[in-house]
Parts: structure tokens; C-alpha cells; sequence
């Protein structure tokens, strides 16, 4: 969700005005998302790298998010959608860390969506850590070398259980992954559009969406060999 920043900029306005703005964006396509169907969302809410913006943004972000997960748990239960939260959550200060906890926790059972926040995260991290634990479960001798495999892999990541992305959409004009789900978004379709984050509501959604729906999503095959499935 990119833009925020350059987006208050460009109304000479304080960058945390952007990511209040971008708060709204999130609330629209959260809802659209649960209206058309869409099973799985995942918002790439703060990065690994963000810790290192200025100090007043990232309090800033951390209040913007405390506060989004208090307002939104009723809309929630409401609509059947289920949190989950993809990160080192042990990194979030601790005030943010209990009311995401609690909110992960009182969506549990809602089976209408699945709610990804990933928060503090980045993909290498993930698959570092992903690789420790396969690597102690050898040590300790519950698994062997030769069992690990990409479906092993996959359940040791913050994702487990969940499918892998089919789309991956970016705002704000940047054209590259930023260590997001490196391992997940291996045959997601890529979009890209110039339009910042406050600005992308339904219309802009239901464009992406419908430019991947134009696709063909081949995974390796070749057409003729599609059309005879």
C-alpha cells in the first residue's frame, strides 16, 4: 500500500496526513474485498525496513494501527472476517501488540475472510526463519535432509496453512517486490499502477482485478495444452 507519504507531500501536508488518508483505503477495499468474494487479502501494512523511517512517523504508524484494529473489530465480526497477522509481532510496542492479540483472537472463528496484516515483515527474514526450524528439526532428529521440501518449507512460513497469492498489487508507481511474500508470490500475477494509496478505492480495485482476470495463468504449460484440461 504505497503512496501515503508522496501523497501528503504533494498537498503540502505532514506524511502521517497520508497514512491517515490511506486508513480510509484500507476500510473500502477490506469491505469491497469481503463483497466480491475474495477469500484471502493481505495488506502489507509496515515492513522490516520501516522501523528505520523517522521516529515520530513510526509512533505515528503504531498509533494509526492501534487504533484502526479497536475501531474496526465490531465491522469484523459483522462481515465473518478472521485477522491474521504475517511479522515479528514481538517487534510492535506493546500496547499494539495486546489489542492485536486480542483482535486475532476474536475473529478466530469468522470464516466469511481471511484478514492478513503483515506487520514488521519481510520475506527474507521469514524464509531465515523458516529455514532455522527446519534446520533445528534435523538436529533434533525429527526430520531428515532429504524430507525437506517446498510444501515443508511453505508450513514453516508466518502464511501456513493459507493458499499462495494469486495477485499482487502496488501502488503509488513503484515497480518492485520490496520483500514481499519472496517465497508465496513465486506465480502470483504482478500490477502495478501510478495511483497512491489514499486514491486506490472500489473502481481501482475491480480494475486490477479485472485486468487479472484477462490473464492466463499457464505454470509452465502452454496454451494448447489448457485448453485441452
Amino acid at each position: 500500500m504505497d503512496g501515503n507519504g508522496r501523497w501528503a507531500e504533494e498537498r503540502s501536508r505532514p506524511r502521517l496526513f497520508g497514512h491517515k488518508a490511506g486508513v480510509d483505503s484500507v476500510r473500502e477495499i477490506v469491505e469491497i474485498s469481503r463483497t466480491i468474494g475474495v477469500e484471502f487479502l493481505t495488506l502489507y501494512a509496515f515492513s522490516t525496513e520501516n522501523w528505520n523511517r523517522p521516529s515520530g512517523e513510526v509512533t505515528g504508524l503504531m498509533g494509526l494501527l492501534k487504533r484502526y484494529l479497536q475501531s474496526e473489530l465490531k465491522t469484523m465480526l459483522k462481515n465473518g472476517i478472521r485477522l491474521c497477522c504475517v511479522g515479528q509481532q514481538d517487534r510492535l510496542p506493546a500496547d499494539v501488540q495486546s489489542v492485536l492479540q486480542q483482535t486475532i483472537s476474536d475473529t478466530e472463528a469468522c470464516q466469511g475472510m481471511t484478514l492478513n496484516l503483515a506487520l514488521s515483515y519481510g520475506g527474507r527474514s521469514e524464509l531465515v526463519q523458516a529455514v532455522r526450524r527446519l534446520a533445528q528439526q534435523c538436529q533434533d532428529g525429527a526430520l531428515q535432509w532429504q524430507e525437506i521440501s517446498e510444501d515443508s518449507i511453505s508450513e514453516h512460513l508466518f502464511t501456513a496453512g493459507q493458499p499462495d497469492p494469486d495477485l499482487l498489487i502496488r501502488t503509488g508507481g513503484e515497480h518492485r517486490l520490496s520483500n514481499f511474500l519472496l517465497w508465496q508470490t513465486s506465480y502470483a500475477e504482478l500490477y502495478f499502477t501510478d495511483v497512491k494509496w489514499p486514491d486506490f478505492r472500489k473502481d481501482q480495485l475491480l480494475e486490477a482485478i479485472n485486468t487479472y482476470n484477462r490473464r492466463q495463468r499457464r505454470f509452465g504449460k502452454i496454451s494448447a495444452q489448457l485448453q485441452g484440461e
